[in-house]
């Protein structure tokens, strides 16, 4: 545990510096809940943060791209994004169904006054970091 070599894009702390302080915030507090649960998984050696249609995204291998974000048209709710044709959304749904909001099938939507419930969401950042290993295991292990 801890031995996660994280490859840093500078272009994404810009990212960050473009939002307010309270989104700011929220966004960051993802980012570390991605890396603690990288750092958390013994499989993960490596971990690129990087941008993704302008947004910061979080890659390793065997994993499916988590990608987070706030947008103007919604200023009261940010998000963590998950590749839509994955079995993820569709599988965190089932498991979490009373748990989180969702939007489709590729993101979980938080309000910004909303409470994280972190050991669930740190279970979806697993799966989705994990997804290749898991993708055919019941309810991805969850």
């Amino acid at each position: 545990m801890g031995n996660v070599q994280i490859k840093i894009n500078p272009k994404v702390e810009e990212v960050f510096n473009s939002y307010s302080n309270p989104v700011r915030k929220k966004l960051l507090k993802l980012r570390n809940l991605i890396i603690e649960t990288a750092e958390e998984n013994e499989d993960i050696s490596q971990l690129e943060e990087t941008l993704k249609w302008g947004e910061p995204s979080y890659l390793v291998k065997k994993g499916s791209t988590l990608r987070i974000d706030w947008k103007e048209k919604t200023p009261d709710q940010y998000a963590i994004y998950f590749k839509c044709t994955s079995k993820l959304v569709p599988t965190f749904k089932l498991v979490y169904k009373d748990t989180f909001k969702f939007e489709g099938n590729r993101a979980i939507i938080f309000r910004m006054d909303d409470t994280l419930p972190e050991s669930e969401l740190k279970n979806c950042i697993k799966a989705a970091l994990t997804y290749h290993t898991i993708k055919n295991t019941p309810n991805l292990g969850l």
